[in-house]
């Protein structure tokens, strides 16, 4: 189906008047579903704007720039991680929780946030370190802490298992395996990066 400037704007005209809230919300979900279709770099917004079924007035008038709308769209669209699950055991605590940052690093949000990480140059980058930081690292790095210090309570990890390093293995190792070798984590990946990597870690004299 070919789309003229006219029929465009029919179907905008058609769709009905929203407003402040509401107009923000569509125009933000528009922004991160571009980005998980086009990517950062496709990502127009003028394309928002169409996707909101909106002016792309409306957009410059709350957005100045591409950076400013999807800083905001990932503020408001990051997944949120649960609480720290407690199966009884370190090995079925870490399945879950990496099962669930999974699930979230695969959501809408999710791609639309590794769309900005893997396309965005090193300058733009910078707008969006603290929505990343603040929104998606320090989250899962306090999950997985308290995740290890309930494994040391059991006495199934070892007492100098809370650092940087051995925190820092799970994340590091999700981004860096799917943005070099596209791996998408199915749950035989989480399983042999638990059990090759995080339990030898983690294990009391690394037995």
């Amino acid at each position: 189906m070919v789309t003229s400037r006219w029929t465009t704007a029919s179907a905008r005209a058609a769709a009905p008047r929203r407003r402040g809230a509401v107009l923000e919300r569509a125009i933000l979900d528009a922004a991160l579903e571009q980005l998980g279709t086009v990517g950062w770099k496709g990502l127009t917004m003028e394309g928002v704007a169409a996707g909101a079924q909106t002016g792309k007035a409306a957009v410059y008038r709350r957005w100045p720039s591409k950076e400013d709308l999807v800083a905001d769209a990932l503020q408001a669209g990051l997944p949120r991680l649960g609480g720290p699950p407690d199966l009884g055991g370190i090995r079925e605590d870490l399945l879950a929780l990496c099962r669930q940052a999974r699930d979230a690093m695969f959501s809408r949000p999710g791609t639309a946030l590794r769309s900005v990480i893997h396309e965005c140059d090193p300058t733009q980058a910078e707008r969006f370190h603290t929505v990343i930081v603040e929104g998606v690292v320090r989250p899962m790095l306090e999950l997985l802490r308290e995740t290890v210090e309930r494994g040391i309570e059991r006495g199934e990890v070892r007492a100098d298992a809370v650092n940087s390093y051995v925190l820092d293995a799970v994340p590091a190792m999700m981004m860096y395996r799917n943005k070099m070798c596209a791996s998408e984590w199915n749950d035989q990946e989480i399983e042999e990066m638990v059990d090759q990597l995080m339990l030898p870690l983690l294990r009391p004299g690394g037995a």
